[in-house]
């Protein structure tokens, strides 16, 4: 019966950011109608613009559930996008190779900062305190300048599009022109949905819910608890890593300064799209609307066009609240059932 309410809280949180996202959109198209908000073309600009913030709210989602956190995330994209435009650029080394030596060091940082969470018993915060100070620290390192990237197979990539064969409109010309998507988003997209099936339908992922709900229960299953955390971690690290590339592919370049905050977007999304900050609970499909809740509140500011970018922060601080009271007003429920 536990399990039951569970589900159903679960299922409502989720409910609840897929409706505000989708009334959120219907308003913008509402507002801003004579602006082609609607278009097709927009709508998916949601996702090709937070293609790598999603792989990295994927990462958050799933370390929260265990009840752990990761501020790290945002430092370590600077240090990825600085490291594969330092390699590329600066040291000659191929856009393949350079991908690959993020990807690595993404599950490196990962395992090193699962072992101190879950081996050490080192607070997940204090731990990824230290390594978002290691990885901003080490972008300055490796250059204190912007480098911007030129190499032809990685510019092929960012530019490579793919068109759907629906919702096209006429432009002036009289010319088809068809909506489309750049790679990162079908990966995004692909990484998320094996996410959800790891999480739902494997025994790795029910382990991590077990962990996340109550670490003496899951003890007394049976399971190794150290060991799904650093798992958990890993995995963390490598969709990091994923997220590093993908978010590179949009920016074409590295400085220090890069993905300031991005930790907190990927929190945000996180718990806006139902994850308890307590862990036991979570879906990477509601942290997905979390992060595209993000987008149309962008997309808000840019239509409108006198509205300032901080405005972004006020929002999502404003629906942060209100889904964390939320959250605390259904377990108070649940506690008196």
């Amino acid at each position: 019966m536990k399990h039951k309410r569970t589900l159903n809280q679960t299922s409502f949180l989720l409910l609840i950011t897929i409706v505000l996202f989708f009334v959120m959109y219907g308003v913008g198209c509402i507002l801003f109608k004579d602006q082609g908000f609607a278009k097709t073309q927009n709508f998916l600009n949601l996702f090709v613009s937070n293609a790598g913030l999603i792989v990295i709210s994927i990462g958050m989602t799933v370390v929260m559930i265990t009840g752990g956190i990761d501020i790290s995330v945002g430092s370590f994209v600077a240090m990825g996008c600085m490291m594969l435009a330092w390699m590329m650029e600066k040291a000659g080394i191929g856009a393949v190779p350079a991908v690959l030596a993020v990807l690595a060091t993404g599950v490196v940082f990962g395992f090193v900062q699962g072992f101190l969470v879950s081996y050490m018993d080192i607070q997940p915060f204090i731990v990824t305190l230290a390594g978002m100070f290691f990885a901003r620290g080490m972008t300055a390192i490796i250059s204190k300048d912007m480098i911007s990237i030129s190499n032809e197979m990685f510019m092929a990539w960012a530019k490579m599009k793919i068109y759907l064969p629906v919702g096209g409109h006429l432009n002036k010309k009289g010319v088809m022109i068809y909506p489309y998507v750049y790679p990162t988003v079908v990966i995004a997209l692909i990484l998320l949905v094996l996410a959800f099936i790891m999480l739902k339908y494997t025994k790795f992922g029910r382990s991590i819910y077990a962990v996340g709900g109550n670490e003496q229960s899951a003890l007394m299953m049976g399971l190794n608890v150290r060991q799904v955390k650093l798992k958990a971690y890993m995995l963390n690290g490598f969709l990091c890593g994923v997220g590093s590339v993908l978010f590179c592919l949009n920016t074409l370049g590295g400085f220090v300064e890069q993905a300031k905050g991005f930790e907190m977007d990927a929190i945000a999304s996180a718990v806006i799209g139902g994850t308890l900050l307590t862990g036991g609970v979570g879906n990477v499909v509601g942290t997905l609307f979390g992060v595209l809740i993000k987008a149309v509140i962008e997309a808000f500011i840019t239509f409108q066009g006198t509205l300032s970018s901080w405005w972004t922060r006020i929002t999502i601080a404003a629906l942060l609240c209100f889904f964390i009271v939320l959250q605390s007003v259904l377990s108070m429920l649940k506690k008196k059932k």
